[in-house]
């Protein structure tokens, strides 16, 4: 069967590039006679492979000195615990920004672990759109200001950065990382699944200041303790080795595509073109306040939800898959991330005409 272009929000499409050359170095990695992830952590051949990974991340984000990076287990929503545990810092106070499902997780979790300040929320728009740094109250008591750039659920995007003083950002960069340049001196704390723009599942890519290393509050396991992955370069256990690996066929495929300059160029069209479809359709509806729009996670509806089955069953035939919206919001979903090619998004557009053509 021919591959079809995969709209799921994560895991996600991957490069085929990259699975071509996973494919082709499966057996016998470099002449090594193993496959990767049969190799030992410590060993020679995974050790350059771990080295040259974060290398190329650092190039592609220009992460500056002072600034540490782990590839660690548990997925996104362990970091949701491991930021107040290492950034609280004696303090008992941290505030958030209540933006769509994934912040209100965080909450949820930091509130196990201190006083949550919410700073802003947009909980009475129906988290359809992103506040703006007016309307963000941060006290000078909390330990840090967490917010998640991008609700994939949702589909909201922050179109700024939040300006913080001297208060540590956190970021949960699940959706966004790897979509567009950053400045990461901006930031306390930036983390991301891997899932959607770096690699497979399994995988989590955490980035944080040195000068917040350190300093965990009572009682927290040596796991979710920063400073044991800053002493073993994220090898205190046996790390997600595959997935490490296959991210740094994704560093550098972005790499050989002109970095994340080119790749912000290539998003920025896709998602235009996309919302331009929409909202030129009376037919299609997209419920974000325009500036808010997400350029990876694009949510719309049909104007009857009577022919949602009908879509996502003639988009399957046509090769299109995994539309369905979440649950909690409905309708369809496009998750356009950096391996979505451009040719996926224009035959979605062309399928959505065709099909408000013949039941509209």
């Amino acid at each position: 069967m021919a591959r079809v272009f995969n709209f799921s929000a994560g895991p996600a499409m991957l490069p085929e590039e990259v699975l071509r050359q996973a494919q082709e170095e499966l057996m016998d990695w470099h002449g090594s006679g193993v496959c990767v992830a049969e190799m030992s952590h410590r060993g020679k051949e995974f050790v350059s492979i771990a080295e040259q990974t974060e290398a190329d991340l650092r190039a592609l984000l220009a992460i500056p000195d002072g600034y540490r990076v782990f590839f660690l287990q548990g997925g996104a929503s362990s970091q949701f615990a491991m930021v107040p545990m290492n950034l609280l810092r004696g303090n008992n106070k941290a505030a958030y920004l209540n933006t769509g499902s994934w912040s209100r997780k965080a909450i949820a979790e930091a509130k196990r672990f201190c006083t949550v300040e919410i700073a802003a929320s947009t909980e009475d728009t129906r988290f359809t759109c992103a506040p703006t740094q007016d309307e963000l109250a941060l006290s000078a008591e909390v330990a840090y200001l967490h917010y998640t750039p991008n609700e994939t659920i949702e589909g909201v995007e922050f179109p700024f950065i939040p300006e913080t003083g001297d208060t540590p950002l956190a970021a949960d960069m699940s959706s966004t990382l790897l979509s567009r340049p950053i400045k990461v001196s901006r930031y306390g704390v930036i983390y991301a699944g891997a899932q959607k723009n770096i690699g497979p599942a399994g995988l989590t890519v955490v980035i944080v200041r040195e000068d917040l290393i350190g300093r965990p509050i009572v009682g927290t396991p040596a796991m979710f303790d920063y400073q044991s992955h800053a002493d073993t370069g994220s090898m205190y256990n046996t790390p997600p080795t595959y997935a490490w690996y296959l991210a740094g066929l994704v560093f550098q495929w972005l790499r050989r595509r002109g970095g994340l300059e080119s790749m912000a160029a290539i998003n920025a069209r896709k998602a235009e073109a996309l919302y331009v479809a929409i909202d030129a359709s009376g037919f299609y509806t997209n419920p974000v306040e325009f500036s808010s729009r997400s350029r990876m996670n694009v949510p719309f509806t049909l104007a009857d939800p009577g022919l949602d089955q009908r879509f996502l069953t003639e988009a399957a035939a046509a090769g299109l898959v995994t539309l369905k919206g979440h649950r909690s919001v409905g309708g369809m979903r496009a998750s356009i991330y950096n391996a979505m090619p451009e040719e996926g998004v224009l035959a979605l557009i062309a399928f959505m005409q065709e099909f408000e053509r013949k039941y509209g």
